[in-house]
């Protein structure tokens, strides 16, 4: 049986999206019978989509919650703590650091935190966007691996 274009859809949203991210798709997709490498794929293409806006705009929708005051300062200044301490492995390494903290699919890394840190760094689209998107690729692979068995976490 072949997943329906509803499962097929919501799993690039799952992709998409800051909690999931691919980390979370593909093991919905591979539940709902999307073929492999077609999943592997879409996976990585959604989750790399809202990368050239996080970089774009996060430094001015942050300052604009700043700004605002109350709740939104509180979670502008939270998202800002959380992309600095992260920044640490960008500031040691540049670009192999953000590929790494991109690429070790563990909860906190991925694609939207890599981007954040871009954003804070100060980095360009045209910097970033490459590393990024071999970071999803190779994340895509490890967790694509280990939910088809190739791989196995737990030494069983």
């Amino acid at each position: 049986m072949t997943a329906s274009t509803i499962e097929v859809l919501f799993t690039a949203f799952l992709a998409m999206a800051p909690i999931s991210e691919l980390r979370g798709a593909i093991p919905y997709g591979l539940a709902h019978d999307i073929p492999p490498l077609a999943l592997y794929a879409l996976c990585v293409l959604a989750n790399v989509v809202p990368v050239p806006f996080i970089v774009c705009f996060t430094r001015t929708v942050l300052l604009w919650m700043k700004k605002r005051g109350g709740k939104l300062k509180k979670a502008a200044d939270w998202l800002s703590d959380r992309a600095m301490k992260k920044s640490a492995l960008y500031r040691k390494y540049e670009q192999l650091g953000l590929f790494i903290l991109v690429a070790v699919p563990l909860p906190g890394t991925g694609a939207w935190t890599g981007a954040l840190v871009a954003a804070l760094m100060g980095l360009r689209i045209r910097q970033s966007l490459p590393v990024i998107a071999a970071g999803v690729a190779a994340a895509g692979a490890v967790v694509m691996l280990v939910c088809t068995g190739v791989i196995h976490l737990a030494g069983i």
